[in-house]
C-alpha cells in the first residue's frame, strides 16, 4: 500500500534523489522502528522542528506479537500497521534506505545516492537478521518442517506445523549473540509443549531447546523457574550449544555443545530456527561502530546513549552497543533519555536523565500463563507491579502481553505519550 498524502502538518514521503547538493536536517533518524518513531514523537512534543525520519519499509510491525501468532494465540495482521499511519505529524519521512555515514563530515548517504547532512543524528536501524549465518538455514526455512517466528510470513507457518504435529521430535534453536527479544526462543517452545500437552500427544514427541548460554536466563530467579517449565514439560535442554549446520534435505541439524567441542546430528520434524543477528553491515563496517562489539554495534555511552566520539550521534534499540537485552520495553525506557540529551544539546543546556539498563522479558511459558522479567545492567528486578509476584507464572501476564502491550505500544509510545 502506498503512504497516505497528507496535509502539511502530516508526515511527508519524499524520495527524490539530491546527490549534488546535501540537504540539511536539524535532527535526522534513521530507522521507523519502535525506537525511531518513539524518539520522533517525542521530539515533535517537546516543540522540535526539522525532524527528518529514513525509513525504507511501508509496513511497521509489533514484532513481540510474533511468538503469540506462532503458538496461535494472536492474528499476524494484529502485529501490522502502515508506516504512514504511524511517523508522527510534521516529522518529514524520506522513504530511503542508509547505506553509509560519515561523521566528520556530518552526513548519511542513502542507496538512492542521496546525500544528506544533520545537526543530530539518531541511529535506531534495527539488526540485520542472519539468515546465512548458519549453513544449510537460509536454503531450508519455510518448508520441510522448518520455520521461525523471526519473520512474519513464517509465524503462521509455526503454527501450522506444531497443531499438525503428533509424534516426532521438535527442535527449538537460538544462536550465539545478542537477539532481538532474547526470550523468544524459549518460549515458542513451552506454547508448543503446552498445545501438545493439552492434546495429549506431548509423550510421543522429543522436544529439544538449544541454548547458546550456560543458564536459562541471565536473572537467576526466572532461570530457576524456566528451569522448571522445561522439567515439567519434559523438554531436553542443551546450554552453551548452539546449530552449526543445517541439511534441510535430510531434516538434519548439527548441535554443537561449546563448553566441550563435542557435536551432536539431531533428525528433527520441526524445528524453529533463530538467526545470528547483527548491525546492517554499512554500520558495522563504518566508524560509528564499537570495536568492542563483534556484532557491530554502535557505541554508545550505557547511560547517555550518546557516541562517545561524535557527540552529536545517538544510538538506541537494537542497534545500540549496551549490555542490556534488546527488547521494545528497554526503548521505552531509553526514548526520553535520548530525547532530553537531544533537546539538551540543541539549547545549550545540560542533561541529567541516565538509562539505567532497564529491560523485560515477557516470558510466556505456557498457553495463558507467563513471567515478566523486569531487571537493569546490574541483573537486578525492577518491577513495574511490585504488588504482583512476577517471578511465577500468572494468567494476569499473559493477557497483559496479549492484549495490554500492545495497546501501550501503538497509543502510547508511538504516540510519544509512555
Amino acid at each position: 500500500m502506498p503512504p497516505a498524502t497528507g496535509p502539511a502538518t502530516g508526515p511527508t514521503p519524499d524520495s527524490t534523489p539530491n546527490a549534488a547538493h546535501p540537504s540539511p536536517h536539524q535532527v535526522l533518524i534513521v530507522g521507523g522502528g519502535t525506537a525511531g518513531i518513539t524518539v520522533a514523537a517525542r521530539l515533535r512534543r517537546a516543540g522540535v522542528t526539522g525532524i527528518t525520519l529514513l525509513e525504507p519499509s511501508e509496513t511497521h510491525w509489533y514484532q513481540p506479537l510474533w511468538t503469540l501468532v506462532g503458538g496461535g494465540q494472536a492474528p499476524l495482521r494484529a502485529s501490522l500497521r502502515t508506516e504512514a499511519e504511524l511517523i508522527p505529524p510534521g516529522v518529514r519521512w524520506l522513504r530511503e534506505r542508509a547505506t553509509g555515514v560519515d561523521p566528520v563530515a556530518r552526513t548519511v548517504a542513502t542507496a538512492s545516492g542521496r546525500v544528506l547532512s544533520y545537526g543530530r543524528l539518531v541511529l535506531a536501524p534495527g539488526l540485520h537478521l542472519d539468515w546465512d549465518g548458519v549453513p544449510g538455514l537460509a536454503a531450508a526455512l519455510g518448508h520441510g518442517g522448518v520455520s521461525s517466528n523471526y519473520r512474519p510470513d513464517l509465524a503462521p507457518l509455526t503454527w501450522d506445523l506444531i497443531r499438525r504435529m503428533r509424534r516426532g521430535t521438535a527442535l527449538f534453536t537460538m544462536p550465539s549473540g545478542p537477539v532481538k527479544c532474547g526470550g523468544a526462543p524459549q518460549k515458542i517452545a513451552y506454547l508448543a509443549a503446552d498445545y501438545w500437552r493439552k492434546r495429549g500427544v506431548l509423550g510421543n514427541i522429543r522436544t529439544i531447546l538449544v541454548l547458546p548460554e550456560p543458564a536459562m536466563f541471565k536473572v537467576p530467579v526466572f532461570s530457576r523457574a524456566l528451569a522448571e517449565t522445561a522439567r515439567r514439560y519434559g523438554i531436553e535442554v542443551r546450554l552453551s550449544s548452539e546449530m552449526t549446520h543445517l541439511d534441510g534435505a535430510a531434516r538434519e541439524a548439527v548441535i554443537t555443545d561449546h563448553a566441550t567441542g563435542a557435536k551432536e546430528t539431531v533428525r528433527y520434524d520441526l524445528l524453529h530456527a533463530v538467526p545470528p543477528q547483527r548491525a546492517p553491515e554499512w554500520l558495522a563496517d563504518g566508524p560509528l561502530a564499537d570495536p568492542d562489539s563483534p556484532y557491530g554495534y554502535v557505541k554508545a555511552d550505557r547511560e547517555t546513549l550518546q557516541h562517545l566520539d561524535f557527540p552529536e550521534v545517538f544510538a538506541l534499540g537494537d542497534v545500540a552497543s549496551l549490555p542490556t537485552s534488546k527488547t521494545g520495553a528497554a526503548v521505552r525506557k531509553q526514548a526520553p533519555v535520548v530525547v532530553a540529551h537531544l533537546l539538551a544539546s540543541l539549547r545549550g543546556r545540560p542533561a541529567t536523565a541516565r538509562y539505567d539498563g532497564y529491560t523485560s522479558c515477557p516470558l510466556v511459558t505456557a498457553r495463558h500463563k507467563m513471567l515478566l522479567a523486569e531487571f537493569d545492567y546490574d541483573l537486578r528486578p525492577t518491577p513495574s507491579f511490585p504488588f504482583l509476584d512476577t517471578t511465577r507464572e500468572r494468567t494476569d501476564m499473559w493477557f497483559l502481553k496479549r492484549y495490554g502491550l500492545p495497546q501501550l505500544y501503538f497509543k502510547g509510545m508511538l504516540k510519544g505519550l509512555a
